[in-house]
């Protein structure tokens, strides 16, 4: 019984590592995030994001039509407690190349932020500084980071409701200075896939004494929200993240994505869908990873889309 138990097991790893390197390939492969020679500098936290973002970047690097290199890098925050032997110790398990950057930003945090109050914001302000620094002095030319489909998406709503603006992360960015590119290769991931393969890893996990101890936070509640909503409605996170990659400029109300003050009598715009948006809307089944795994090549991907 226990030998079914863990053939069952593999095997539900096996098609779950093969569903999140389709995904992380199919990433890669629509924004060109990983090019022939890059070095990429995958920012490890000690979280379960960045630990399966470096496990799947180093196993699909075994069979990638390019050669890359991966350095992992972590920030030390010098947060009380902070186990600094754990991380050096699995990296140097699985024989990876990795730096580990000595701030203490918890320190700063806790000076400048009043009790009780947010600290994210300041906090991810003075990382961001030093990981670009990093990623310079190491000549890193890409900076990966562990975002997923759901933080792409709590992103998104966070910003609607308490912002006023309509966006979210975005897969790829350059830096305000042009200085340095940033990847999301989880960005087509589940967050209850990551969940799932990082406890079949027994990954080291570190908690964060920050970000996850904070009660109350705008983040939480939205996630809170949309997890809500996909036990409800299943197929509803996917249907929202498709929207996230088919957006109609035309059919919103920012006037400098669209020329609305352009639209006359007898003016026809190539390509704009006009009227038809009172139209009944077709609505579209996503489909689920397990409805698409038979194609899905055992172990071979090549940063192309699995059709």
């Amino acid at each position: 019984m226990n030998n079914e138990l863990t053939k069952k097991q593999t095997y539900n790893l096996n098609k779950l590592q093969k569903r999140l390197r389709r995904n992380v390939g199919n990433a890669i492969a629509d924004f060109n995030m990983i090019e022939e020679g890059d070095k990429v500098m995958v920012c490890l936290s000690g979280g379960k994001d960045s630990y399966t973002l470096l496990d799947i970047l180093l196993n699909l690097r075994i069979n990638a039509p390019i050669h890359f290199d991966i350095v992992a890098v972590n920030l030390d925050q010098k947060q009380p407690g902070f186990p600094e032997h754990v991380l050096p110790a699995y990296l140097e398990s699985i024989g990876v190349d990795y730096k580990i950057v000595q701030e203490n930003t918890y320190g700063i945090v806790k000076e400048k932020i009043p009790e009780g109050k947010t600290t994210c914001s300041l906090c991810s302000r003075l990382r961001r500084g030093i990981l670009y620094r990093t990623a310079t002095e190491l000549g890193a030319t890409k900076i990966a980071l562990g975002h997923h489909r759901d933080d792409m998406l709590e992103t998104l709503f966070l910003n609607m409701f308490y912002g006023g603006k309509m966006k979210s992360m975005p897969p790829k960015l350059m830096s305000d200075d042009g200085k340095q590119i940033v990847i999301r290769p989880l960005a087509y991931c589940k967050e209850k896939d990551i969940i799932k393969y990082s406890e079949a890893k027994d990954f080291p996990i570190i908690p964060c004494n920050l970000c996850g101890s904070q009660p109350n936070l705008q983040r939480q509640v939205v996630k809170d929200m949309l997890q809500t909503w996909d036990r409800q409605y299943p197929g509803r996170i996917e249907t929202m993240f498709s929207a996230l990659q088919n957006v109609t400029p035309s059919h919103l109300c920012d006037p400098k994505l669209f020329d609305f003050k352009g639209i006359q009598h007898g003016t026809v715009f190539e390509g704009i869908e006009g009227d038809i948006a009172f139209d009944k809307e077709e609505i579209v089944t996503p489909k689920f990873d397990d409805e698409v795994e038979q194609y899905a090549e055992d172990g071979l991907i090549q940063f192309k889309a699995v059709e």
